[in-house]
């Protein structure tokens, strides 16, 4: 029932891509997955890339934009509404474990996780309602979300840009795989550039 009906909205999502104001509906699903829709908007992303090459930074940017402005409401969500709307909506995706665990963590390693989430196929609406609970520091939290959403939404821009109709398989395919990559090796930069 549950895969079903996220399978329905999936496809409704990947139809807007075609609309006729198809930016503003990337923008708007951009900005509501950062909180709470279970779809990304890279399944707008890419096919709308395809379409038009010439406006790849454009889309992207409305991405990175719109889903920081959502996280904001995710951010929100988790420091003022906790009880009444954050609950629920961890309780809905199934994310009270991995919630958990990111609140353990999030002392020593919350900045890593937001950028973590942001970048890869992590929740990125747990990490933005858990950060609001914590009480991470706004700007951090929007600086990591920030930087992560532009690495992530610009790297799939980039990708269907110069690879175009093959990537889109490439990256349905093993989208955890490279994002984990891309994470280790970002974690390992920064890693190193502390160590020297």
């Amino acid at each position: 029932m549950l895969s079903r009906l996220l399978r329905t909205i999936y496809d409704r999502t990947l139809a807007l891509s075609a609309h006729r104001r198809a930016d503003w509906a990337l923008a708007a699903v951009s900005f509501i997955e950062s909180s709470f829709f279970p779809v990304p908007p890279d399944v707008m992303l890419v096919p709308m890339v395809l379409a038009e090459r010439a406006k790849a930074w454009r889309y992207a940017l409305f991405c990175t934009l719109a889903s920081v402005l959502g996280a904001l409401l995710g951010y929100a969500i988790g420091y003022l509404f906790w009880e009444a709307v954050g609950r629920p909506i961890v309780e809905f995706y199934n994310g009270q474990a991995a919630f958990d665990r990111f609140v353990l963590f999030y002392d020593d390693w919350g900045i890593w996780i937001v950028l973590a989430a942001a970048v890869s196929f992590l929740p990125f609406k747990v990490a933005t309602i858990a950060s609001g609970v914590s009480g991470l520091g706004l700007v951090p939290f929007l600086l990591a979300s920030l930087i992560g959403r532009g690495l992530r939404f610009f790297g799939v821009a980039a990708l269907v840009y110069y690879f175009g109709p093959n990537i889109q398989k490439f990256i349905d395919r093993y989208f955890g795989i490279l994002s984990l990559t891309f994470i280790v090796l970002l974690l390992a930069g920064f890693l190193l550039v502390g160590v020297l």
